[in-house]
């Protein structure tokens, strides 16, 4: 009986295992692939423990040396070497790679071998915005690594046609609604009471994600400072963890708390309940995203967003329709959207703006269209 296929998925983050590909990796399962997962450890292994996915003989997982947002040599070079070894031992059939260092030094190494590579842009990041020599490098690096894939999903069409104007595409590609959400995971939400931000409930928001400059958290800490003075009756919450290299946050944030402006609530195993008990999310981001995650899950649980015009948020919402987009950096715009929710808008039609942002997703970012996505290309390399 010949052995089953064996499908390596390789990312930089347990919550992105966890949060992201979940529903994809049961669906290898259950189609009859065997599935590697490279990733560091973190807490989110522990709630697939509890859910038997790593009990799963035909699950394997591996620890990887991932510095993820380092710039040492050394340790990239480590991580090539053990990307090697790891798929020399296994000799996966199709290796999936997301986030920026598995989408460079594993499809280098999986080319290297003549392994078919699947990858994921989740996002060009802070590529974009760096400049001289470093800027370069990075985009030979990616270039290499990209054109020698058998497929590349993007997740805006952004990020799609950038690709192919510097040349990074030499094969197939295809545009997914980002990961997609669970629509069962992420049900509609009961909506909270919340008054006119002076009187009657609070009016809560909240800024779900990594604590980190580029996400726009000081456009967001600014902009509730601003709106506290005006409406003492709203609350601002950020839940995410605090990036290692800008961890000049954690005194901030503490401070800020103390005052009742910003209150950091921490990284979060599950963010449903603090989404439950919000109106809306702020997504303030100036980075290179992929599709917002974060977006997805707070308008499948309908809530309202507001956000800036960056690829990967601005699809996510129909502007004065189910949220609110604006010009990413601009705090001015930023506090004139968060206060027309607080005070022009009844909380009936929040609740309904949030409903209809429920509809775009169920129409538009289904996680299924993601699995099947995925499902097809596997199936045609793996020519079943």
């Amino acid at each position: 009986m010949a052995e089953k296929a064996l499908i390596a998925l390789l990312t930089n983050n347990d919550d992105d295992v966890y949060c992201f590909r979940l529903e994809l990796i049961r669906a290898f399962l259950e189609e009859g692939y065997r599935v590697l997962i490279s990733c560091p450890d973190g807490p989110k292994f522990d709630v697939m423990d509890e859910i038997g996915l790593k009990k799963n003989r035909d699950f394997i997982y591996d620890d990887p040396p991932i510095d993820r947002r380092g710039t040492s040599v050394r340790k990239d070079f480590k991580l090539m070497t053990h990307y090697k070894k790891l798929f020399k031992q296994y000799r996966p059939s199709v290796v999936l790679t997301y986030t920026a260092k598995p989408n460079v030094y594993a499809s280098l190494v999986a080319h290297s071998l003549h392994i078919p590579v699947i990858n994921n842009v989740t996002g060009l990041g802070s590529i974009v915005n760096t400049g001289g020599i470093k800027k370069k490098f990075i985009m030979w690096l990616f270039k290499r690594a990209y054109r020698g894939s058998s497929c590349i999903m993007f997740q805006n069409s952004t990020n799609m046609e950038l690709a192919k104007k510097l040349g990074w595409v030499k094969g197939d590609s295809r545009l997914i609604p980002g990961s997609g959400v669970d629509l069962k995971r992420y049900p509609v939400q009961n909506y909270p009471e919340g008054g006119d931000g002076i009187t009657g409930d609070t009016v809560v928001f909240n800024y779900i994600g990594r604590i980190l400059h580029d996400k726009g958290v000081d456009d967001y800490i600014a902009a509730a400072g601003r709106i506290k003075e005006k409406y003492p009756n709203t609350e601002f919450n950020m839940l995410g963890f605090i990036e290692p290299t800008e961890s000049h946050y954690e005194s901030e944030l503490k401070e800020l708390g103390e005052k009742g402006i910003v209150f950091y609530r921490g990284s979060q195993k599950d963010v449903k309940p603090w989404i439950k008990r919000a109106h809306g999310i702020i997504h303030p981001s100036t980075y290179g995203e992929g599709m917002s995650n974060v977006l997805l899950e707070n308008a499948s649980s309908g809530r309202l967003i507001i956000t800036t015009d960056n690829p990967g948020c601005m699809e996510t919402v129909n502007d004065g329709v189910s949220g609110y987009i604006y010009h990413g950096g601009n705090v001015d715009e930023l506090v004139e959207k968060i206060e027309k929710t607080v005070h022009e808008l009844s909380n009936e039609e929040r609740r309904r703006m949030g409903l209809r942002g429920r509809e775009k997703i169920e129409k538009e970012f289904s996680r299924e269209i993601v699995i099947s996505a995925y499902l097809g290309k596997i199936k045609e390399l793996t020519k079943e």
